[in-house]
């Protein structure tokens, strides 16, 4: 009986591809009265493709070098495993094969706006929406404007969508020349209408987006957040993300809540909490989660984050389970390198490069938070302080050049702390500072629980500052001899000091009191290079051959 509906349903894929339509769309040459079946006789416009029952197997496909006004909306929509419905470029005769088609959202909520649907493709398109407020027929109250909107209503499981290949910039609600308020910055996620890249968004009880692909991508000018993840808690399921650029966004350059298992991956954000644009929010990390779990951000760089608050490389936001960073460079990121807030559990830092991030100084251009190099903060909003708990720490790389002073907090009800294996290479002054989330932080009045701090390398004795609550019970002090100790790239923080570094690492056992550790598991097989493991680990992010 199993093999009879397999066999069915198998059937049932190629009948569905068999019957397939392909429809051809060309803004100049097409006509709406057409079948628009052939690339000789193609509709003209997006309205026509919005009106389509489109059947498991359609394609449609844009003509590549044309610039088509409007939305394509896509609603309700039901492709298949075997034969998914796919919209995406074609080249036209005389037009060069790398042209793509572009998608105009001026006016709209979105230029692509995907609802209550499954099994879809998107690829190799250009999408833009840069302003234009509102047009006739658009939701009265949307406060947003997006490269591609992906959304799921109340009741609906809905996802198996991929995104590959898109082009997304120049997203913005307001007009050019508009200046956002001073004070927007300072609020959570911004008080007034953005642009925003690839949003996904899940409402209400009984909804879910499962099975979410982002790949090959690139997100560029935009007001706020370039990729975005917004469910209620384990509403987005199963999330892939790799090899995806964000540059220049206005706020965060990946942000996921309420999002259970993912991968993300070769991602490159640069200029998070870009200002360069009057309209954008001017604040961001690189990324960061919030009520999510079960996720590894891994085998990515994060550069220049900007803005007066936030704005790390990459932080974990509270109510987080088991968030894994490694791998990743991050670099001269205003706010920090490692963030950790209240309520979250399992999570750890391994394994990554760090180069001159923390440099903001609070009071200074606007700033109302310093930036850090190490923050452990128990805040959860406005309530209670509690945690973070069972935060592991170990085997990275972390360079801070003379101009900066090394900032570290440590919140009195974080329990459960792993701090090991890791190169602490401090040029100038350390400090311990308060923790910046309303109600500051203050240093521990006795003992931290449940800590393990041991076995790291300092260049001085004084790197880790006094009164944070806890100190390196067995450090070790030297200069593991970088090999470009001013560069910006991993490899120039390649110790050459072998004797300092070599076999050096303890292995990492979970913390007392902790039965969980990592789901990935505590001991890695290879380094951020990719060099194998061999015996004891090194000390820092690169094992040296």
């Amino acid at each position: 009986m199993i093999r009879w509906s397999l066999w069915v349903a198998g059937f049932a894929g190629l009948a569905a591809a068999a019957s397939a339509a392909t429809f051809y769309v060309h803004p100049a040459a097409g006509d709406d009265a057409r079948a628009g079946t052939t690339a000789e006789a193609p509709w003209k416009s997006l309205e026509r493709v919005n009106a389509q029952r489109l059947q498991p197997g359609d394609r449609v496909l844009l003509a590549g070098g044309q610039r088509f006004a409007g939305q394509l909306a896509l609603t309700g929509l039901a492709g298949s495993a075997e034969a998914p419905i796919v919209v995406a470029s074609y080249r036209p005769a005389g037009v060069t094969a790398e042209a793509r088609a572009t998608v105009d959202g001026r006016g709209y909520v979105a230029a692509v706006h995907v609802t209550d649907s499954r099994h879809l493709e998107i690829a190799d398109l250009i999408l833009t929406a840069d302003g234009g407020g509102l047009l006739p027929g658009q939701p009265p109250k949307a406060d947003q404007r997006c490269g591609v909107l992906v959304e799921a209503a109340a009741g609906v499981t809905s996802g198996q969508i991929v995104l590959r290949g898109l082009l997304v910039r120049d997203v913005s609600f307001e007009a050019p020349g508009f200046a956002r308020p001073a004070a927007d910055v300072k609020t959570a996620n911004g008080a007034g209408r953005y642009g925003w890249g690839i949003r996904f968004i899940v409402h209400g009880a009984g909804a879910e987006l499962r099975g979410l692909t982002v790949t090959d991508c690139q997100i560029e000018n935009v007001d706020h957040t370039g990729l975005k993840f917004t469910a209620p808690t384990d509403g987005i399921r199963d999330v892939r993300v790799e090899r995806v650029r964000v540059s220049h966004s206005g706020g965060p350059g990946v942000q996921m809540s309420g999002v259970r298992g993912g991968r993300f991956s070769t991602l490159l954000v640069d200029h998070s909490g870009s200002t360069r644009d009057t309209r954008n929010w001017g604040r961001g990390s690189g990324l960061w989660t919030w009520g999510t779990s079960d996720v590894v951000i891994e085998k990515s760089e994060f550069r220049d984050a900007h803005g007066p608050g936030d704005s790390a490389g990459v932080h974990i936001d509270y109510n987080c389970r088991n968030v894994v960073v490694q791998y990743n460079l991050s670099a001269n990121n205003a706010g920090g390198f490692c963030e950790v807030l209240g309520n979250n559990f399992n999570c750890a830092y391994r394994y990554n490069v760090s180069i001159n991030d923390g440099h903001r100084v609070k009071g200074r251009d606007g700033a109302f938070q310093e930036g850090k190099t190490f923050w452990l903060s128990g805040y959860v909003g406005r309530g209670p302080r509690r945690g973070p708990f069972n935060t592991y720490f170990y085997n990275n790389t972390i360079y801070v050049d003379e101009s900066i002073v090394a900032k570290m907090a440590v919140g009195p009800t974080a329990e459960g702390i792993l701090i090991a294996n890791n190169i602490f290479y401090v040029r100038g002054r350390s400090q311990m500072v308060a923790g910046d989330q309303f109600s500051a932080d203050h240093a521990a009045d006795g003992p931290l629980r449940r800590v393990v701090f041991e076995n790291n390398l300092f260049l001085r004795a004084d790197n880790w500052p006094a009164g944070v609550g806890l100190a390196d019970r067995a450090p070790l002090i030297g200069d593991p001899g970088f090999a470009r100790p001013s560069g910006r790239m991993i490899a120039d923080l390649m110790p050459g000091d072998g004797a300092l570094v070599k076999n050096r690492g303890v292995r990492v056992t979970k913390l007392p009191g902790d039965d969980v550790g990592l789901t990935l598991g505590l001991e890695v097989t290879h380094d951020i290079l990719g060099h194998p493991i061999v015996g004891l680990p090194d000390l820092g992010a690169i094992e040296l051959p």
